[in-house]
């Protein structure tokens, strides 16, 4: 009979821990959390020390009963929840909610479900860390603070259903940030130089950069700058003028983060935070393999450490050794910089056993997590392997007064490149054929100028989201794939393409919470909260400390938005649209999708249209009105209303003016209207319309 509860999150995971620890272990899963604040109201006493009421959570009582029968038998308790802050809360509710006070309780940790990492769980067992717990409350009560008193002013101004939340409401803020400067940026022209050359004898050209002129570096940046180069180099001698060799390291890449490996599972795989999060879990908790029964193939999933211990690191060193040479190994000095640059409990992502290389499992993993499982493997692996080493070339070519540059590389040693090429890294090598010598004349092919605009910023993805919310310092491993997630569910941001867009939706309520609550949505006051966050885990700072400073000016703000809401009329707008079935004027509602037109005469007439705003310019096209419209998934654009004869649209609003250069529809930018055709690239200022008007 079982002498021993063992008690974890995942029901996945019970097996496998199971046939690790035998017959004396019973192992029983939680379900992750079986305690929280109540869903109807604040629950949390701000009167009285801002104290929690933790109720259990519907539906987790049985799973209680049976943990509870089996507690009575067990001599001792051991909690193995994740190894984090959210884990270690899930043991100290647990630890009450099965009135553990008079048993022997300890709390286990592995960073994966390994026999090994188990069995040492066992020896190394602990008390439950407050400090964590108080971190993992603080965020808890936080997030119920701003959520519960905010987002009912949502409700009230735009629609029921909406959400505010501390994290939540920064990640919208940072989207609507970076739309606002793409829709504010202006391209600016510039042209770029390129001469094909040929040595004396040779059919193959090589290609050389313009860099300037009189020895120092020049932009070239209108085509009357490009003719005047272009006819002072006529008839130009081109002289190899200097030959620089040289060489460069390109050093291996550190092993996953949550945050990396998000990155790398989007760009690489096409993967969304949310399912790299998903396959990650799986690959955590257990994988059955042929031969092995259910092993857990990867370490644990959030962290924000690179560090690795010294088993793997010994494991990588002598698989290196073995399948590519003691030369592939990672040197010493590089070594102990990646060691004294992090010092934390966890663990950078990794498999849990290296010489289970993908190929030999591949056939036993559904794609999508072979694919993830190489990425990490692939990834550790280079991580432990010594640089990759290029030699460099570069040469300056005279021309007259102008200079001409190329650069070319050659790889000398792969190393860690062997088994992981990043994706910058995956471009054609330049390489030199033949040697140039300094003081040899080069004969003249061709030129080949081009024009381009600068491009604005690019649009947020799921990767650089997660990327810019990190070193904003912006929520923790365990938040980004469901901040990303519950975003784009509240349709404040749709995805097309993988790039993220602000919808009509996002953009009202993220003015409203800039408005009524600019401190929730400032980036640095947010950062400033995580690190107090930080402070309570490492037990600088009282949890309760954190939370009295920040509730009475949320209260007060909410009092004051609340103040300034009861001045507004949330009464539906009316439009001079007529409703074709009963007659009444139809009125403008919101729904997922953004506004639409609605009877009021509902529920007795059930009509409703699309509701088109129109901007009061003239089709380019046709000569009807141009509305704002919104794409399937609620991105705002312009077109023609008499769509679908006039199939007119874009991005930007237009200014119901043509461009006096080329006579395309000119576009509103910010302060300034541009031509919509870029070739053209007419720009012109409102002010100094106004002026001339």
């Amino acid at each position: 009979m079982a002498k021993y509860l063992v008690i974890v999150e995942s029901p996945a995971k019970v097996k496998t821990i199971k046939k690790f620890l035998g017959s004396s272990y019973e192992v029983m899963a939680s379900n992750g959390h079986v305690r929280d604040l109540p869903k109807s109201q604040l629950g949390i006493d701000v009167e009285h020390g801002y104290e929690p009421k933790y109720i259990t959570i519907r539906g987790k009582g049985d799973i209680l009963a049976n943990l509870r029968k089996e507690v009575k038998k067990a001599e001792k308790i051991y909690l193995a929840t994740d190894p984090d802050r959210e884990g270690e809360a899930i043991s100290w509710h647990l630890y009450h909610a099965l009135k553990l006070e008079d048993k022997k309780v300890y709390r286990i940790t592995f960073n994966e479900i390994t026999k090994t990492a188990v069995k040492e769980s066992l020896k190394n067992a602990r008390e439950i860390d407050m400090n964590l717990v108080d971190a993992q409350q603080a965020r808890r009560v936080l997030d119920r603070m701003v959520g519960y008193r905010i987002s009912p002013l949502l409700w009230a101004k735009i629609k029921r259903g909406l959400s505010a939340g501390r994290v939540q409401s920064v990640a919208l803020r940072i989207i609507c940030d970076r739309e606002e400067e793409i829709a504010a940026f202006i391209p600016e022209e510039y042209w770029t130089l390129d001469v094909d050359l040929k040595r004396k004898g040779e059919k193959k050209p090589i290609t050389a950069k313009y860099y300037g002129s009189g020895g120092k570096k020049a932009a070239i940046t209108d085509k009357a700058q490009m003719d005047q180069i272009l006819a002072s180099l006529e008839g130009a001698v081109y002289r190899v003028e200097e030959v620089k060799k040289g060489e460069r390291q390109k050093k291996a890449p550190l092993p996953f983060t949550t945050s990396t490996l998000q990155q790398e599972a989007s760009k690489v795989l096409g993967f969304s935070t949310q399912k790299t999060m998903r396959l990650a879990q799986q690959l955590y908790e257990g994988v059955d393999i042929k031969g092995e029964g259910t092993v857990g193939l990867i370490t644990y999933l959030r962290t924000d450490s690179t560090r690795v211990s010294e088993e793997a690191e010994a494991m990588a060193k002598a698989f290196i050794d073995a399948h590519y040479g003691p030369e592939y190994e990672l040197g010493s000095a590089s070594e102990k910089k990646a060691k004294q640059k992090i010092q934390d409990a966890h663990e950078a992502i990794r498999p849990t056993e290296v010489e289970r290389i993908p190929a030999g499992i591949k056939e036993q993993l559904p794609r999508d997590l072979f694919r993830l499982y190489q990425l990490v493997w692939k990834r550790f692996v280079a991580s432990r392997m010594s640089a990759a080493r290029y030699e460099t070339t570069s040469v300056r070519i005279r021309a007259g007064e102008h200079l001409f540059t190329m650069a070319a590389s050659r790889m000398l040693f792969d190393g860690f490149m062997s088994v992981y090429v990043p994706e910058e890294e995956k471009e054609e090598e330049n390489v030199l054929s033949g040697e140039l010598t300094p003081g040899s004349e080069l004969d003249f092919v061709s030129f080949d100028p081009k024009q381009h605009f600068t491009q604005p910023p690019a649009h947020y993805t799921e990767a650089s989201l997660v990327r810019a919310l990190e070193e904003l310092g912006i929520g923790r491993p365990s938040t980004y794939a469901p901040t990303i997630t519950t975003i784009l569910a509240r349709r404040y941001v749709t995805k097309e393409n993988r790039n993220l867009y602000v919808t009509e939706l996002g953009e009202v309520v993220n003015h409203m919470m800039r408005e009524a609550f600019p401190s929730i949505v400032d980036v640095n006051f947010t950062a400033n909260m995580e690190a107090l966050l930080d402070g309570v885990e490492e037990g600088n700072v009282r949890w309760k400390t954190v939370v009295s400073n920040f509730y009475p000016d949320l209260d007060e703000a909410v009092k004051n938005a609340e103040e300034e809401l009861s001045k507004v009329t949330i009464a539906d707008e009316e439009s001079d649209e007529v409703c074709d079935l009963c007659g009444r004027n139809m009125v403008i509602k919101y729904g997922p999708h953004g506004r639409f037109l609605a009877c009021p005469g509902f529920p007795e007439c059930r009509n409703t249209k699309p509701y088109y705003e129109k901007t009061g310019v003239s089709c380019p096209k046709c000569g009807r009105d141009i509305v704002i419209k919104m794409t399937r998934k609620g991105r705002r654009y312009y077109g023609c209303s008499g769509y679908p004869e006039c199939e007119f649209m874009t991005w930007q609003k237009p200014a119901g003016e043509n461009c006096p250069r080329c006579g395309a529809p000119l576009l509103e930018k910010g302060n300034r209207l541009v031509c919509s055709d870029e070739q053209c690239g007419y720009v012109e200022s409102r002010k100094e319309k106004a002026v001339q008007q």
